[in-house]
């Protein structure tokens, strides 16, 4: 049997992404996944899978209209700042 990719975690990740789009994504995901652990990062890895063409990698299934689908936020421009570094910690954009 093959294992579900879903199960096997590795290093955790940091994923920037604003609260006005990254709360009300758990609450799409939850509407196509409701069990399980950590629906966003399960559709994030479905997303990347088929982004990289992964043989049988398909986009992730879209949850019908819901309150998510509505911006109730101005995006926020992004600050400026000088980058550093860090040995025991990797950081993604």
């Amino acid at each position: 049997m093959t294992p579900d990719p879903d199960a096997e975690y590795d290093t955790a990740r940091r994923f920037r992404a604003p609260d006005g789009e990254w709360e009300p994504f758990e609450a799409a995901t939850r509407a196509v996944h409701p069990e399980g652990r950590s629906p966003r990062g399960r559709v994030i890895r479905e997303f990347m899978r088929w982004y990289m063409r992964r043989p049988g990698a398909k986009l992730p299934e879209r949850p019908p209209a819901g309150p998510w689908s509505s911006v109730t936020a101005e995006p926020v421009e992004r600050i400026a700042a000088k980058a550093t570094a860090s040995k025991t910690r990797t950081q993604v954009d």
